[in-house]
């Protein structure tokens, strides 16, 4: 199963979208077993070890540095799905 966590500044819409991207994202890459939860950066930053990645606007990554184990992706765009689809491939 492949654990993701996705947050924004204040974890209410920015995350959310996200989160369904990634959710389309990873079934368009052929993954069926994961689960997506969202967040404020605040909340990840307690939360982040227990996820295999975790996934923010790329300003707010340096915040999440060192505090999980697996991935941080890092977005320029939260809304283009190409670019989620393409960096959620280079770490599964």
């Amino acid at each position: 199963m492949v654990k993701v966590l996705t947050a924004c500044g204040n974890g209410m819409g920015s995350s959310m979208v996200i989160k369904m991207k990634v959710e389309n994202a990873l079934r368009g890459l052929g993954q069926s077993d994961f689960t997506v939860n969202s967040c404020s950066v605040g909340e990840a930053k307690g939360l982040a070890s227990g996820y295999d990645i975790v996934i923010a606007s790329i300003h707010l990554v340096n915040e999440l540095e060192g505090r999980t184990n697996g991935h941080i992706i890092g977005l320029d765009n939260l809304m283009d799905d190409a670019e989620i689809k393409e960096k959620l491939s280079q770490v599964l």
